[in-house]
């Protein structure tokens, strides 16, 4: 475990030692608060018109109207943030050719993979921790419900770390860091469109669609809803990323 934790130390100091932590970093968190400031903005105009009859002041519930819209806009900006956290992580490593070392290491290619995973995780783990500070003003002058806000930040998460996996996958297969940005987001984005076409078709294979992609899943933990379903899904699509990423990496090792 020491040896996945000086992996994880190294790629954390790579990402910072650039500007490219900070850029990404600051791109995610300024159109974060400019959607979570579009939210709140209309939220306050549509209140106060609803508040003028109490059947509809009843039903003015930030959690749907701010944090839900919030949690499925984040997930379109993680669509082209994942790559950008991945797609250096294995690419460069072919390109510069310091892939040798890592393979001549004591690094077993799972400590490789797994230290390479758990920095981008903990890139997006302080992002989204950084995200949450914006919730403070609507709890500290709203009544948000917080375990569809919790619940909605978990989801967000285990998101995150699917993303990753994917995007790790597609970073060992090329040393073109651009080449596997692309992939990462093209295959994102098709797991996006299966959710409209699940609402939009019908037959037996709607069911294996519809699990397949991601936004089926994650509906429900922003509505506060947990299920065993989804851990198991998320769960097994990044093992698999992950999996993937591995068996590349140990085909070349053994070339």
């Amino acid at each position: 475990m020491s040896n996945v934790m000086s992996l994880v130390k190294k790629e954390l100091r790579a990402y910072f030692s650039s500007p490219v932590a900070y850029v990404i970093i600051s791109g995610f968190l300024l159109l974060v608060g400019y959607f979570y400031y579009s939210l709140i903005m209309w939220f306050n105009g549509a209140a106060m018109q609803m508040a003028q009859n109490p059947y509809y002041a009843q039903q003015v519930n930030i959690n749907e109207m701010v944090f839900s819209p919030l949690f499925h806009n984040m997930t379109i900006i993680l669509i082209l943030v994942a790559p950008l956290l991945t797609m250096r992580l294995l690419a460069e490593e072919k390109k510069t050719g310091t892939d040798e070392l890592l393979y001549t290491s004591p690094l077993s290619i799972g400590e490789i993979v797994l230290g390479k995973y758990l920095a981008a995780l903990i890139m997006w783990a302080v992002m989204l921790g950084l995200t949450a500070i914006l919730s403070i003003f609507a709890f500290a002058w709203g009544n948000p419900e917080p375990a569809p806000w919790l619940t909605g930040y978990l989801g967000l998460f285990l998101l995150g770390a699917l993303f990753l996996a994917i995007g790790l996958f597609f970073s060992s297969l090329t040393e073109n860091q651009i080449v596997a940005a692309f992939l990462t987001v093209v295959t994102l984005l098709l797991l996006l469109v299966l959710s409209w076409v699940t609402s939009s078709g019908g037959g037996s294979w709607r069911s294996v669609v519809s699990y397949i992609s991601f936004s089926e899943h994650f509906e429900d933990m922003t509505r506060g809803i947990l299920d065993t379903k989804d851990f198991v899904y998320y769960a097994s699509f990044s093992f698999f990323g992950l999996f993937l990423a591995h068996s590349v990496l140990q085909s070349r090792r053994w070339r």
